[in-house]
């Protein structure tokens, strides 16, 4: 039997997180709390989905990991993640990875099990709303709904893409393992961006406006403004917003957006296939101008 629960922080949980599993508001900045939080609801495993940002991984899951340490029932722990390898030397230029990679140096003196998910780049950042999906929407590289694509490097390099309702599944049978491997990789598909401009062509029957930012424009945090990035413009101001996304697209271009297929979940749970592009594309955009 398998106990689950949603633990939150920030506010009371909503009728949504009730109808998933049931939720809790707990003090993340009460390490003895939190231990008997976990302890009082048996809770065996830690998957934590906090954002790389403010006090998040900082504060939050680095008492959690304290707290899941000392738990006489918590025996494994996956830390917020899913994403990229995020490369160690990436602390440079995205300072909050100092936090992400202080919590994985705090996970390896614990007795705990634990493994980060690897999953790429989420598959709905070029999905249209038919595709039900509880990811924010973020234009990258694609614009869809404005066929226009502005390419990080030369748009040859592989990138692994994955639904996040198939990241769910594989983590859900990795918790049957008996033991984890060192990262929980996912491959959900695996394109390079030229391959994935070329299939939402394709699909929508259009040709795309086309540029390509090469590797130093993206390492000068510049990227092709795309039409679909100005309505996030009102939550991340234009500059803010270009060196954000410069920073994953110049990963990208220079292949640290793939996730090695060798021993991932894909090989141990076969019976698992996963939403490709070509699909998503076929489904949801084709004949849509």
């Amino acid at each position: 039997m398998v106990n689950v629960a949603i633990a939150g922080a920030s506010k009371d949980p909503t009728p949504y997180d009730e109808a998933l599993a049931p939720a809790f508001k707990v003090d993340y900045n009460n390490v003895d709390a939190l231990t008997a939080f976990l302890e009082e609801h048996n809770i065996c495993t830690v998957i934590s989905t906090f954002g790389i940002n403010a006090t998040s991984l900082a504060t939050s899951q680095l008492n959690l990991i304290k707290a899941a340490d000392v738990s006489k029932v918590t025996k494994r722990f996956i830390p917020s993640s899913f994403a990229i390898a995020y490369p160690e030397d990436g602390v440079g230029i995205l300072p909050p990875l100092e936090h992400y990679f202080t919590c994985l140096k705090a996970l390896r003196a614990t007795t705990l099990e634990w493994a980060p998910v690897i999953n790429g780049t989420f598959l709905e950042y070029f999905a249209p709303p038919a595709l039900k999906s509880y990811h924010p929407h973020t234009v990258l590289v694609l614009d869809m709904e404005h066929n226009a694509a502005g390419i990080p490097g030369d748009g040859d390099v592989p990138v692994t893409f994955t639904y996040t309702f198939d990241v769910v599944r594989f983590v859900v049978a990795a918790l049957d393992l008996d033991k984890w491997p060192d990262e929980l990789r996912i491959v959900g598909d695996e394109l390079t961006f030229n391959e994935f401009l070329a299939l939402a062509e394709e699909a929508k029957g259009a040709k795309f406006d086309v540029s390509y930012d090469p590797v130093d424009k993206l390492e000068a945090s510049q990227i092709t403004e795309l039409p679909g990035h100005q309505d996030a413009y009102t939550r991340f101001p234009k500059d803010r917003l270009q060196w954000f996304l410069a920073i994953f697209e110049m990963w990208m271009a220079r292949g640290q957006g793939r996730v090695s297929r060798e021993g991932s979940l894909n090989e141990i749970f076969p019976e698992i296939k996963p939403l490709t592009a070509k699909e998503m594309m076929e489904r949801y955009w084709k004949g849509s101008k």
